[in-house]
C-alpha cells in the first residue's frame, strides 16, 4: 500500500469512528422478558383504568 492511500484511509476511519460515536444510539438497550411482561401489565391496567372512567 502506498502512502498516500494509507494516510487517507486512517484519515477517513477516524472521522467515520468520531461520526458513529457523535450520532444517537439508535438501538435501546435489552429489556428482559419479565421486564417486558410487567411493562404490558402496568400498559394494560392504564387501558383499564382508562376506560373505567369513560
Amino acid at each position: 500500500m502506498n502512502r498516500k492511500k494509507k494516510l487517507t484511509q486512517i484519515h477517513k476511519k477516524r472521522i467515520k469512528a468520531v461520526a458513529a460515536k457523535s450520532s444517537g444510539k439508535k438501538k435501546s438497550g435489552y429489556v428482559s422478558k419479565a421486564e417486558r411482561a410487567k411493562l404490558e401489565q402496568v400498559a394494560e391496567s392504564e387501558n383499564n383504568g382508562q376506560a373505567d372512567t369513560e
